[in-house]
């Protein structure tokens, strides 16, 4: 089964802020049908971020043939969740992502791991899927063990799976192609962005700062550039071989692109040059 292709809307998150329905009409006129949401004002905002009300977002996707297929929910509360499901449910989502957290230590990430396996249980009881969505910081170790390794061990699959950033394992020193063998049928989703040829810093966050770190907080960012993010499809990154896993393992349902920052002055030029790029690829569906 092909994986189809979705967009994340934080890759135009400054479109989206000067006039979300105008946007989200862009982003389908340029040919992707399957959205996912970055909603951060989720404390205020229980929908997609930008003050856009549920019926609003329905009529959008009915008219134009498209989708929400996930939201990331950021900042996440268990204290409003009952209205996140309640607008995810009524614009038809079944997908929530926690889209970031940082530990502090194994206990502090076991606590996580009961959060996780609590809202995944009420996402079920509600049809919807909870899914936790990786950066660098989770292929970090404790103990010498992975960040993300203890996640997957004390969630229940039942209630908490993966969407795999791709990119962000990568800058981490790690296969993706591995880590989508070994996490198997707990992928998803797949988020995928791309590495630039041309980048200054090393792919390898942790070839220059410690990997055995307790704190997350002592940021992989500082060696991020914003240069080391090109449009997809025109970097380092072998998606092919990570559709072809993917596919083999067919658990994951989309392959959701995302453009952290961009060197065009127009979101929306970078999400097309993305579009074009990302056709030449094969085992994948924009319908």
């Amino acid at each position: 089964m092909a994986l189809k292709v979705g967009i994340q809307l934080y890759s135009v998150r400054n479109a989206m802020a000067a006039d979300p329905v105008k946007t989200i009409e862009a982003v389908v006129q340029l040919g992707y049908r399957y959205l996912e949401v970055a909603n951060h004002h989720a404390l205020e905002d229980f929908g997609v971020g930008f003050g856009v009300n549920a019926k609003e977002i329905v009529r959008l996707m009915s008219g134009m043939g498209a989708q929400i297929v996930s939201a990331h929910i950021y900042p996440f509360r268990e204290e409003t969740y009952d209205k996140i499901m309640e607008y995810n449910i009524a614009i038809g989502n079944t997908n929530i992502v926690y889209p970031m957290e940082h530990f502090n230590g194994e206990a502090d990430v076991l606590s996580k791991c009961d959060l996780f396996n609590r809202l995944g249980k009420r996402s079920r009881e509600n049809g919807l899927n909870f899914l936790y969505h990786n950066h660098a910081h989770e292929f970090q170790t404790i103990k010498g063990r992975m960040v993300e390794d203890i996640i997957v061990e004390n969630t229940d699959p039942q209630l908490v799976n993966l969407e795999l950033d791709t990119y962000w394992a990568v800058r981490a020193g790690m296969d993706p192609i591995e880590l989508i063998r070994k996490y198997g049928d707990r992928i998803k989703l797949i988020h995928q962005k791309d590495i630039s040829k041309m980048i200054a810093s090393p792919v390898n966050v942790y070839s220059v700062i410690p990997r055995e770190q307790a704190d997350g907080e002592r940021d992989y960012k500082t060696v991020i550039q914003h240069e080391d993010f090109t449009e997809i499809g025109n970097g380092l990154m072998d998606i092919q071989k990570i559709i072809d896993t993917a596919n083999e393992i067919n658990s994951a349902s989309y392959i959701i692109l995302e453009q952290d920052y961009t060197s065009y002055s127009d979101e929306l030029e970078s999400i097309k040059v993305s579009m074009d790029a990302f056709r030449k690829f094969k085992g994948i569906s924009w319908e």
